[in-house]
C-alpha cells in the first residue's frame, strides 16, 4: 500500500529545536576569531555534498509536525536537505509535511501487527525504491541508521516491573507486544545493515552496548537541545501573571511538572512526597487519560489545594518562568526536552538516575538526582529546594550547563555523521 505525493522539499518547519553534544558540559560556545573559517569549511562541505545529491528515506510511523519526536525527524531532514540531498518520508499517517511522502499503511488488528507489518512493509518500500540511506525512528531491522529516541525496551520493562506485584510482573514480561518489541530491537541492533545509531543520551548508548552485540563505533551520542533564546531566565517576567491565574502566592515555593504519561513520569511518587513537604506547591502542565485518578490521589493525600492541573498549553515557556524548580521523578526517560527547556529557563532540575537528562545535573549544584521510587529522597530534595536564593544559584548553574546545546551545535554534529555515512554510500 504505497502512495507517493511530491510537492518539493519536505517542509520541516521553523520550530524544531533539538541540539547536540558528545559531552554534557562542553566549553560554552562563543564567537571566536577563527569562526569565519569554520563556517567557510561548513559551506564548502555543503556545496561538496550537494554536488553528489543522494536519496535518503526517513521512516516514522506517524508524523505530526507539532510532536516532539517529529520535530527531531524534521531537524534531521533539514540538515540533509541543506546539503542538497533528496529526503523522502515513509509514514503510515502524517500531517504538516509537504514534499515527498510514501504512505505505508498495511492493515492492523493488534499492537503487534501494527508494529510488525509497518516495519516489514516500510523496509520493503525503502529497498524497492533503492534509497542511498535509510534512517528509521521505529524499531525496524534492516535500516542503516536508527535514532534510539525511545531507549531500550527491556530497560524500560525492568523499571516498570519495580512497581508491580510478582504476578503482574510475570504477565508484563510474557506480554506478546513487549516480547515482539524486544526481539525487533535485538534483530535491528545486531543486523549487518545497521551502520549508525543516534542516541540522545549516554545512558542509552551504554544500555545498547550492554545488551546487544553491536560495535561501539556505531553508537553516536547526540543530545537533544533547546532554543536558549526562547527558554531563558527572563521568563520570570511571567511569574506574577501565571501565579495569579492559578491562585498561587507569589512567594510560595512552586515546582513545575511538564509532560504526559504521568504514571511513567512519576507523578504519583511526586504527590506522595508532597504530603510531607507542606510548603511546596505543584503546577502540572500537560494531560493524561488518567488525570482524574491523579486528582483523586491528590485529594486523598491532602495535597489537592497545593496542586494545580493546568492542562495542555500552546506555550509552556511562561510556566517555567512562574516556577522555582522543575521536577520529573520518571521511571524511565531517554532524554525529555522539558529537562533542557527548564534548565535553559534558569530552573534547577530534580530528576532520576533512569533519565538521560541526569547526565546534565550535578547534585545540589544544578539540581538533584534520586531513584525514581525513593520517596524519602524526593522529600529531602523538595525540602532542600525551599530556599529561593539557593534555588536561583542552582538555576544559574543549570543555565550555564545547557547554553552550549544549541541548534547550530546539533547541526554540526549531524552534518559530520551524515557526511561520513553518505560518503560511504
Amino acid at each position: 500500500m504505497e502512495n507517493a505525493s511530491t510537492q518539493g522539499s519536505l517542509n520541516v518547519g521553523p520550530n524544531a529545536i533539538p541540539s547536540v553534544s558528545s559531552s554534557p558540559n562542553p566549553v560554552r560556545s562563543q564567537s571566536q576569531p577563527g569562526d569565519s573559517g569554520r563556517f567557510l569549511r561548513l559551506d564548502a562541505a555543503r556545496r561538496s555534498s550537494a554536488s553528489r545529491a543522494l536519496r535518503v528515506a526517513l521512516i516514522r510511523q506517524q508524523f505530526r509536525l507539532d510532536g516532539g519526536g517529529e520535530r527531531i525527524v524534521a531537524q534531521m531532514a533539514q540538515v540533509l536537505q541543506n546539503h542538497g540531498h533528496e529526503v523522502t518520508l515513509i509514514a503510515r499517517k502524517w500531517s504538516g509535511a509537504s514534499g515527498t511522502v510514501l504512505r505505508c499503511n498495511p492493515p492492523k488488528w493488534t499492537r503487534v501487527q501494527r508494529e510488525k507489518r509497518f516495519a516489514e512493509e516500510a523496509i520493503e518500500i525503502a529497498r524497492r525504491k533503492k534509497f542511498d540511506l535509510v534512517q528509521s525512528h521505529e524499531r525496524i531491522p534492516g535500516c542503516q541508521v536508527y535514532r534510539a529516541g525511545d531507549g531500550v525496551h527491556a530497560h524500560w520493562l525492568q523499571q516498570r516491573s519495580r512497581t508491580l506485584s510478582n504476578w503482574r510482573r510475570t504477565l508484563l514480561m510474557r506480554n506478546s507486544y513487549h516480547r515482539y518489541v524486544m526481539d525487533a530491537e535485538r534483530r535491528m541492533f545486531e543486523h549487518p545493515e545497521l551502520r549508525a545509531v543516534i542516541c540522545n543520551a549516554r545512558m542509552i548508548a551504554d544500555e545498547i552496548a550492554e545488551r546487544f552485540d553491536i560495535a561501539p563505533s556505531k553508537l553516536n551520542v547526540i543530545y537533544n537541545g533547546v532554543d536558549v533564546d526562547r527558554f531563558h531566565p527572563e521568563l520570570k517576567s511571567h511569574r506574577q501573571q501565571i501565579r495569579e491565574r492559578y491562585q498561587i502566592n507569589l512567594d510560595a515555593p512552586l515546582a513545575v511538572f511538564v509532560g504526559s504519561g504521568w504514571e511513567r513520569k512519576g507523578l504519583g511518587v511526586l504527590l506522595r512526597s508532597m504530603k510531607h513537604v507542606p510548603a511546596m506547591n505543584l503546577l502540572v502542565v500537560g494531560r493524561d487519560k488518567a488525570q482524574r485518578r491523579f486528582e483523586k490521589q491528590a485529594g486523598e493525600l491532602g495535597v489537592a489545594e497545593r496542586v494545580r492541573f493546568a492542562g495542555v498549553q500552546s506555550d509552556v515557556a511562561p510556566f517555567y518562568g512562574a516556577a522555582d524548580l522543575f521536577v520529573l521523578p520518571t521511571l524511565y526517560d531517554p532524554f525529555p526536552n522539558a529537562v533542557l527547556e527548564a534548565m535553559a529557563s534558569g530552573l534547577p532540575v530534580l530528576t532520576t538516575n533512569s533519565c538521560g537528562g541526569a547526565e546534565f545535573i550535578q547534585d545540589d549544584v544544578s539540581g538533584f538526582v534520586r531513584d525514581a521510587l525513593d520517596v524519602d529522597g524526593w522529600i529531602d530534595a523538595l525540602q532542600t529546594s525551599y530556599d529561593r536564593e539557593q534555588n536561583e544559584q542552582r538555576g544559574r548553574e543549570a543555565r550555564r550547563i545547557v547554553e552550549p546545546h544549541t541548534t547550530d551545535a546539533m547541526q554540526q554534529q549531524l552534518t559530520s555523521l551524515y557526511e561520513r555515512l553518505l560518503q560511504e554510500a
